[in-house]
């Protein structure tokens, strides 16, 4: 099959040059790709264009860094049928589910044709969330258990429902779209290129840093126009410390329901101290208003930089601690190691990305096999792989992790402090004016704390952006954290929870 070959740094792609081909053949390749793990879809997904629908498709080779962009078309006269991938490789189960919820299309063979998110315009609308079709077993000695939508914490809404036998679950399947917003709505319905950035960051609060990052690269691609090497600098370091922060705070997630209260207060501490040196770099905890297409309103400065450093050396310092006092307690072991496991063959099934999918052994991370920015230039990644793919191992990569971003933020600042010794030479303004390449299409791939994260902008011939397509890394992984919690006794459900941490906002849009 003819594919339009690229990568994550280059320009945006005229949406006359990515391939149209049968759908038979688009079938027929991807169904043989996806069979070898070095190859993942990053999106698919269909848009109306010009009385049919376009499907477009792009699949990513960790092995040669490229992405390859298809694309097949159906007539609105059309059966409006096609034959099921997911039928053959279930990480297409997400795509397909909203192609078939948001406009009718129907994949023959689906062996999961559930709604997804329930949007406001979805095709169908006499489905909801009250009548949900959970699955359903059959045995006298079988019990069903509901947990959600509603929680007990200051969470967002889910629903999970468990089939168990006595004590231990069979079978867990979650049903999710209590949050859907109609984010992606929202940037068609907006020109405002600083409002969709800003929706960029509300994609998933915890994770603002990496969504606007992807979707201001899209967005840059679109322009054509090179970024200064300060700014992807400076992008690099604000992602790194979102990773830490988050990974600490899971830790200490993981420590408190275990009863380890050491662990607890002191990650919330660490957790508190990394997202206070974010806002005094740019007053926001979280990052928001940090990344803007072509500049920042927030450039580091000679002060700035030297508080970040002192910071995140005792971040981690202090980190190691807890990490080593974890590794060397019993009780803690005895109830992480051997609990949740996703083995690697079937996170590679469900298109498993993040530190979830390398701790099952899965070395899918975008800093080392589709780099962008510093990870292009100045920092060659060796992602942290476990392979036991248990509550434990998804703690260990997180631990390794926070110490590596440590690093990584201490040897950016370092080149930044040896680049401007005479003096900064500040990033530009942003500019939410430069005009957008017309009728083409670009991504932004980035790797998130959580995981992949894209956005793919498209524009119509003005050059304005009609749709922004989004994947969060939960898209994939609450099918990993249904299968963790097979065969598991149903109290170890809130440990297998908090080690994926996944985000239910991140998956409804």
């Amino acid at each position: 099959m003819t594919y339009h070959i690229t990568d994550n740094t280059a320009a945006a792609i005229p949406l006359r040059d990515i391939p149209e081909v049968p759908y038979a053949e688009f079938h027929a390749d991807l169904a043989e790709k996806l069979a070898d793990p070095r190859y993942h879809v990053a999106h698919y997904f269909a848009l109306p264009e010009e009385g049919r629908m376009r499907f477009y498709c792009l699949l990513l080779d960790d092995a040669t860094s490229q992405v390859l962009v298809a694309s097949h078309v159906m007539e609105y006269y059309d059966e409006g049928v096609l034959p099921s991938l997911t039928a053959i490789h279930p990480q297409l189960h997400p795509f397909e589910r909203d192609i078939a919820e948001r406009y009718g299309i129907r994949f023959d063979g689906m062996p999961w044709p559930k709604p997804l998110r329930f949007p406001f315009d979805r095709y169908d609308r006499s489905g909801s969330m009250d009548n949900y079709p959970f699955y359903t077993m059959q045995g006298g000695s079988l019990h069903e258990v509901n947990v959600g939508p509603i929680h007990a914490g200051i969470i967002e809404p889910g629903a999970f429902r468990f089939i168990c036998s006595g004590e231990q679950v069979l079978h867990l399947e979650i049903a999710l779209g209590y949050q859907h917003r109609g984010v992606e709505h929202e940037f068609a319905a907006t020109g405002n290129r600083l409002r969709q950035t800003c929706l960029a960051e509300a994609v998933a609060g915890d994770s603002a840093v990496a969504h606007a990052t992807a979707f201001t690269e899209a967005v840059e691609k679109l322009s054509g126009h090179e970024r200064p090497a300060q700014l992807d600098r400076e992008r690099g370091i604000a992602l790194e410390l979102e990773r830490m922060a988050m990974q600490i705070a899971d830790t200490g997630a993981l420590s408190m329901d275990v009863g380890y209260q050491l662990g607890q207060v002191a990650c919330e501490a660490l957790r508190t101290m990394t997202i206070n040196t974010t806002q005094a770099w740019c007053g926001n905890r979280f990052g928001k208003g940090l990344i803007r297409p072509h500049g920042t309103d927030h450039p580091l400065t000679a002060e700035k930089s030297a508080m970040i450093r002192r910071n995140v050396a005792e971040i981690a310092r202090r980190y190691d601690e807890v990490r080593r006092d974890i590794k060397s307690s019993p009780s803690l072991l005895a109830r992480f190691e051997q609990c949740g496991i996703v083995p690697r063959d079937q996170m590679a099934a469900i298109g498993g990305v993040g530190q979830a999918a390398r701790a099952s052994g899965l070395a899918r991370d975008l800093r080392a096999t589709h780099p962008w920015g510093v990870f292009a230039k100045h920092i060659s990644h060796e992602p942290v792989v476990k392979t036991q793919g248990d509550v434990m191992a998804r703690l260990t990569v997180r631990c390794r992790e926070v110490l590596q971003s440590a690093r990584y933020v201490d040897r950016l600042l370092e080149i930044y402090e040896q680049k401007y010794a005479a003096g900064p030479s500040p990033c530009p303004a942003p500019d939410y004016a430069a005009p957008l390449a017309p009728s083409s299409l670009a991504f932004g791939l980035v790797e998130g704390w959580r995981g992949e994260i894209c956005h793919v902008a498209i524009t119509d011939p003005e050059g304005r952006i009609v749709a922004d397509r989004i994947k969060d890394p939960s898209l994939h992984n609450w099918m990993a954290l249904a299968l963790a919690v097979r065969g598991e006794g149903i109290s170890d459900f809130p440990i297998c929870n908090k080690s994926f941490n996944l985000s239910y906002c991140g998956h409804d849009l």
